[in-house]
């Protein structure tokens, strides 16, 4: 007897679905139109959304210890604003943009890379699989791109919150940061920052694919509209936050201007639990959880219109 039932989960469709015919063989997304089309989104996504990156890499930094400079968000765009004007809130913008670029055209080129050889015949990708995919991609832009950039990034923040700021522009500031810590200081928390984004793009990704598969149903080349896409990347995005938070703590302390206290990435972990208590370790979540459901969603919607404007111009079948 057959079943009809009225809602399936996108997390959970059933194996008689999965195996039923489709209406058709998936198009697959050819890695460099990827790797073009996730460098457009990048650049364009950070430009929208930097200034609640500023204030959550602000609010992590403001230990306890010291004692807190800002009362929290409100708080901390005031003082800034005040204090270095709009523009302040963009300090530190040129380091993320110069790796913004190339950290999202890694990961859609690897991702799409790694899917393209992990899909069934009918060119359909699962869950789990896009949730190794994603992490194989989080952990190529981690260390090709992602520690390197943040740390400059971190250390550029945290500079401005000195008495006699040191860094004149993102050139200099490489210049500076390699000059007094060599090549090793632009790699601080590169385990953490490893943790961090491989899960991050591993709950992303397996979000995604969970929701595309279900949204699509038995045709795979069923067009999705931006706006769904965008609900899609927001809820990913919001996953990932509520799953990694504490890790991108350790790794924005691993990156400051004070790495220094911190022996390991492990040692940094219990200093926070010990000194700050539990609730440290999802600082900045309100200002990142804001930051990153735009993110995730900007970055999804870009990269997919973008790659339909490629598909029609770059022919790779």
């Amino acid at each position: 007897m057959s079943r009809n039932p009225t809602f399936v989960s996108p997390f959970h469709r059933p194996h008689c679905l999965a195996a039923a015919a489709p209406a058709g063989k998936a198009k697959l997304t050819h890695p460099g139109k990827a790797i073009l089309a996730g460098g457009i989104a990048g650049g364009i996504e950070i430009c929208i959304t930097f200034p609640t990156e500023y204030v959550k890499t602000q609010l992590q930094l403001d230990e306890k210890a010291n004692p807190p400079r800002y009362k929290g968000i409100v708080d901390c765009v005031k003082q800034t604003v005040d204090g270095y004007g709009v523009r302040g809130l963009y300090r530190g913008l040129s380091s993320l943009l110069y790796g913004s670029i190339p950290k999202a055209a890694v990961r859609f080129g690897v991702f799409e890379f790694l899917s393209n050889k992990m899909r069934d015949e009918s060119g359909k990708l699962d869950s789990t699989r896009g949730l190794f995919c994603g992490l194989g991609a989080g952990v190529a832009e981690a260390v090709v791109v992602v520690c390197p950039m943040e740390t400059v990034k971190v250390k550029f923040i945290h500079d401005q919150s000195s008495a006699n700021p040191k860094y004149r522009g993102f050139f200099h500031g490489v210049r500076e940061i390699i000059r007094t810590e060599g090549l090793r200081g632009t790699y601080q928390g590169l385990t953490a920052t490893v943790l961090k984004q491989g899960s991050n793009q591993a709950i992303r990704f397996y979000v995604m694919t969970s929701l595309r598969n279900w949204y699509k149903g038995e045709d795979p080349n069923k067009a999705i509209n931006p706006l769904v896409t965008g609900a899609f990347g927001a809820f990913a995005g919001a996953v990932s936050v509520f799953g990694n938070t504490p890790l991108d703590v350790i790794k924005t302390r691993m990156q400051g201007l004070e790495a220094h206290k911190y022996k390991s990435t492990l040692d940094c972990a219990v200093k926070i639990m010990k000194h700050e208590g539990p609730k440290a370790f999802y600082k900045g979540t309100v200002p990142r959880l804001g930051r990153v459901c735009m993110d995730v969603a900007i970055v999804f919607i870009i990269y997919e219109e973008v790659v339909k404007v490629l598909n029609k111009v770059w022919k790779t079948d």
